[in-house]
């Protein structure tokens, strides 16, 4: 069996070892959503992964509701990402851009813009926003020509990707966002041919891939779900019936890879008691599947073992350990993350954590 720091090989990427770098928001770029001169530093400093997937970063304004972070619908923000795939390139790394669209989770004092969503539903708890927390609004349910135009808003930030220097993307389907929030019953009421049965509720996605990949090439193009549990509201009456069924399709459609959030009942971010849904998505997906969530080396190792895992992607680790594969590697000691400076501004909590080879220097 392959072990983690084996090469793997996801669509038209080659990747050198298993551990991924999760995407992570961390809220560095400018209030115009474009990426700052950190951000190279940042993803640079983690290039030993076998890929980054990017932070979250929005496929237009009205998508993206969360503070200080990027997006990739201006030709600005294609110039301010340019310098960080350099970066990541330059130090031997690849990167793919994550693409959000947040839907009901958009406040609009973050986007100046009404929230959108499969159905005229408010989310629970508490949007972050410039001024702090504020109560989400509820959205308005999508028109026909309002999902042509998303879906059109993902092929053009899909192009600026790759004009960007990205060497692929990823549909943000997974975490209660506008993917996720068509894909499940509990947050999807439609009556026509985007709600009701299974069936309909995936052609959102399926016109998403499609559009994605006409731009980005279906090589280069994956997808981030999170099937078990509820995630800010999102949830489904028949998870695995559903997502099993989104895997069939993805596989139709030729998607080379799939990365999954499946958090257990200890899981120390949005734990659920839900049983996880990809030993059932592996039986109908043939592409590379990568495993997220409170992973270690021998956990992550066993599920390669399993056959359940092609990779393993790392959320919070890799924000406090930049070499992070070279610790895993050598069993090093790890650092800790510091939850307070997870979205602050600046390079305190983000550029300055230091590897091993630093800390046996000092």
């Amino acid at each position: 069996m392959p072990t983690l720091f084996d090469p793997v090989e996801m669509g038209a990427l080659t990747l050198p070892n298993r551990i991924l770098m999760a995407p992570l928001t961390r809220g560095r770029a400018t209030r115009e959503a474009v990426p700052t001169p950190i951000m190279a530093d940042y993803y640079a400093q983690r290039a030993g992964a076998g890929l980054i997937i990017s932070e979250a970063t929005g496929i237009s304004r009205e998508g993206l509701g969360w503070p200080f972070a990027p997006g990739l619908w201006t030709g600005a923000q294609v110039e301010g990402w340019k310098p960080v795939t350099r970066a990541v390139h330059e130090a031997g790394g690849q990167i793919v851009a994550q693409l959000w669209h947040m839907g009901r989770l958009v406040h609009d004092s973050v986007s100046g813009l009404p929230n959108i969503s499969a159905s005229a539903t408010a989310a629970p708890h508490y949007a972050h926003t410039y001024e702090g927390k504020k109560d989400y609004p509820q959205a308005r349910a999508a028109s026909l020509d309002d999902i042509k135009r998303i879906v059109a808003d993902y092929a053009a930030a899909a192009r600026n990707a790759i004009a960007a220097g990205f060497d692929g993307v990823q549909i943000h389907g997974a975490n209660g966002y506008l993917v996720d929030q068509f894909l499940r019953d509990g947050t999807n009421m439609r009556a026509d041919d985007y709600g009701g049965p299974i069936a309909n509720r995936i052609r959102f996605l399926r016109e998403v891939v499609e559009a994605v990949a006409s731009e980005a090439g279906i090589a280069r193009t994956g997808v981030r779900l999170s099937p078990n549990g509820d995630v800010q509201g999102c949830h489904d009456s028949n998870g695995p019936a559903l997502f099993t069924a989104v895997a069939a399709e993805l596989e139709r459609l030729g998607v080379p890879w799939l990365e999954l959030r499946e958090p257990g009942p200890q899981s120390s971010f949005r734990a659920t008691e839900e049983p996880p849904v990809s030993p059932a998505m592996r039986e109908v997906f043939s592409g590379a599947l990568v495993l997220n969530s409170d992973f270690d080396v021998a956990t992550a190792q066993a599920k390669l073992d399993e056959g359940l895992a092609d990779a393993i992607s790392f959320g919070r680790p890799f924000i406090a350990n930049p070499d992070l594969v070279e610790r895993l590697r050598d069993g090093a000691a790890l650092n800790d993350w510091d939850v307070a400076t997870f979205y602050t501004q600046g390079r305190e909590g983000y550029t300055d954590y230091p590897t091993a080879k630093e800390q046996e220097a000092a």
